[in-house]
């Protein structure tokens, strides 16, 4: 796979699977625009590529509880025109449903599907006048089994695969293709977290038998993204070790 000539925006991009899915786009030649919550942070991974790969990167500050178009045209100016758009953003705020506020439900929402359908709505049309574009949605495998305590979660990555599917139809006329991942229990700060008891009970329900990287999810996103994924649209990998 060669992104050479490319400019890749990853939103929630300062760490775990973003983090991952930036690097790997940086790995394979493109430039990469690395967001999040905090500029600094978005800063210092965005230098790292750089150094690292001879890329051009940028840092910017992404808030989906902020003026979304006012940090787009910030965005925009600072790297231009995007060819491939990486929504992987996302927040949760766990409950039982019973005891869930209103808070915890609208944080959710605005993080992962308000603010994907804004920041889409956004870069979409830069690619609509290239007529080429790549969009993959980060969704996950609670999106499809549900969750005890993440109703207001399970409702965003469902709802992220009804997006996907949607555009997907709306924008292959002009040669962009909507695709999206779904992740099962992957490697990153929530699993670190997770009591033992627990880690043993989704393990036992994963057959490869571990939890997967950031890398396998990173790998999927660029194959969506490549040459070779040029008439898939409007589908779902799933990267669960066969738990789902």
């Amino acid at each position: 796979m060669d992104f050479k000539g490319k400019t890749v925006l990853v939103t929630g991009s300062t760490r775990g699977i973003g983090k991952a899915i930036a690097t790997k786009f940086a790995q394979k030649g493109a430039d990469v625009i690395v967001t999040g919550r905090n500029k600094g942070n978005a800063e210092i991974v965005a230098q790292n590529l750089k150094n690292e790969y001879g890329i051009n990167a940028f840092g910017c500050k992404l808030d989906f509880s902020e003026d979304i178009p006012q940090q787009w045209k910030e965005i925009e100016k600072a790297a231009g025109n995007v060819d491939i758009l990486v929504n992987n953003a996302g927040l949760t705020r766990d409950t039982l449903f019973i005891r869930m506020k209103d808070e915890d439900w609208d944080t959710v929402l605005q993080a992962n599907l308000t603010g994907t359908f804004k920041i889409t709505q956004l870069v979409v049309k830069g690619m609509i006048k290239k007529r080429w574009g790549r969009i993959i949605n980060i969704s996950s495998i609670i999106g499809f089994i549900g969750n005890v305590g993440q109703v207001n979660y399970a409702t965003t990555k469902a709802g992220l695969i009804g997006f996907t599917k949607s555009l997907a139809k709306e924008l292959a006329s002009r040669n962009i293709t909507v695709n999206a991942v779904a992740p099962g229990f992957i490697e990153t700060d929530m699993t670190e977290n997770l009591p033992a008891e627990i880690k043993e009970k989704y393990l036992e329900q994963i057959p490869l038998g571990r939890f997967g990287k950031p890398e396998d999810v990173a790998d999927a996103v660029l194959f969506l993204a490549s040459d070779m994924a040029d008439y898939i649209t409007g589908e779902t990998i799933h990267v669960n070790g066969g738990m789902y």
